[in-house]
């Protein structure tokens, strides 16, 4: 718990100075007494008034505030499911044969489940009315998702290129002058909804399949592999 100066909360400070003139006057307190309790309630005060404080979005954008929110929502429902599908996979991946599998379910779920961890990091870099995203901090992460793109087939690689468009649009708003941190929530709420998508299908198809079919297993591991994918693409978004 980080300690707070009392003087930069005044009802803290109104809180022990009731303390204090109700134990004098009422109570005849002996001020050696009375003064230490009113400051330490003062600064309990204060401590408290300071971590709720730092848990508040603050973006002097109330538009932006909610989307924020909906999306930190949408990530602790993403992870509560990716929590259930990883205990599951626990349960019905047993064999050797399934430990690939057991491994990449694992895996994706993991990265899903540190999600909400890394918006709560994202807001507080959002925080405040000069926290616009810069054209460098865009372009960096461009140049990290053309590097992905050079390793990636399929599904993983249509994912990186609608990233890549994304991340080219909001480089012209910045470079326009506009807030692109809008555009970088709404890009980063649909990866999370299309991963909350992609994971049903994942464990619909986990209850449903013949774990001991090689080709089963082979389509399983292709939704992992995109899970994963959408949640790396997702970091790179926050990052």
């Amino acid at each position: 718990m980080k300690l707070a100066n009392p003087l930069n909360y005044p009802l803290a400070i109104l809180g022990g100075s009731i303390v204090l003139v109700v134990g004098v006057r009422f109570f005849q307190v002996s001020s050696w007494i009375i003064l230490p309790a009113a400051g330490a309630i003062a600064t309990t005060g204060a401590i408290v008034l300071k971590s709720q404080e730092s848990q508040q979005i603050n973006l002097d954008n109330p538009a932006l505030e909610a989307e924020l929110e909906t999306v930190k929502q949408q990530a602790k429902l993403l992870g509560k499911k990716a929590e259930t599908l990883r205990a599951e996979s626990e349960k019905m991946l047993t064999s050797s044969r399934q430990l690939e599998l057991l491994t990449a379910v694992q895996y994706a779920c993991d990265r899903a489940l540190e999600l909400p961890v890394k918006i709560d990091e994202l807001s507080k870099r959002f925080h405040g009315s000069d926290s616009l995203l810069s054209v460098e901090e865009l372009q960096q992460q461009l140049r990290e998702a053309r590097a992905k793109l050079t390793n990636s087939t399929g599904v993983a690689r249509q994912q990186i290129q609608q990233l890549t468009a994304i991340l080219e649009n909001n480089i012209k708003l910045a470079k326009e002058g506009q807030d692109a941190r809008q555009a970088q929530i709404i890009s980063l709420s649909t990866v999370v909804n299309n991963s909350a998508g992609v994971l049903q299908q994942l464990q619909n198809k986990l209850r449903t399949s013949n774990l001991d079919n090689s080709q089963e297993i082979q389509e399983l591991l292709i939704l992992s592999e995109e899970l994963k994918s959408m949640q790396e693409n997702a970091e790179l978004l926050i990052s």
